[in-house]
């Protein structure tokens, strides 16, 4: 397994997914299990701080009066 944090958000919700697919076999030792949860949650903490820095860095294109692009702004409620 690779380190969390140099996943990028696709590497990481691949890995979530196959995580939760261990877990749900039932299949697991205990403390199998007890590391795969541990790892799922490290890897959902990486996938949602992808996905609030993605959020932050969405832009809204401003339109000058007669319709060119002329710049850009935050997206509202980011």
């Amino acid at each position: 397994m690779s380190d969390i944090q140099t996943l990028s958000f696709e590497e990481a919700m691949r890995e979530l997914e196959a995580t939760v697919g261990k877990l749900e076999t039932g299949e697991a030792t205990l403390e199998d299990s007890i590391a795969l949860y541990e790892r799922g949650a490290a890897l959902r903490a990486h996938c949602e701080t992808r996905l609030r820095e993605a959020e932050e860095r969405v832009e809204k294109i401003t339109l000058a009066a007669n319709g060119q692009p002329s710049g850009t702004e935050p997206a509202e409620g980011l």
